[in-house]
């Protein structure tokens, strides 16, 4: 979700906490919407790892993590019609 438009960018819905939907996600809002200068996550484990991370810092985004255990830190996208 875009922070200023609130416009959702690209979304998945899988049932296990594989890495491969979320790269995919952001693969596509990279491809549509180009590159923005910061990249917000949660700490989960889908989002912490290389696999991930390697994405966004090979294009010079920077990543930003929620607090560990921090779920209000998210609650912009809680409010947006996305769950």
């Amino acid at each position: 979700m875009d922070r200023y438009s609130r416009k959702v960018l690209s979304w998945r819905l899988f049932s296990t906490m594989d890495v491969d939907f979320c790269t995919d996600a952001l693969e596509e809002a990279l491809t549509k919407y180009g590159t923005p200068e910061i990249f917000n996550t949660d700490q989960g484990s889908r989002f912490t790892g290389t696999a991930f991370t390697n994405m966004p810092e090979s294009r010079s985004i920077r990543i930003s993590m929620d607090g560990r255990g921090r779920r209000r830190e998210n609650v912009m996208v809680k409010d947006s019609g996305v769950h």
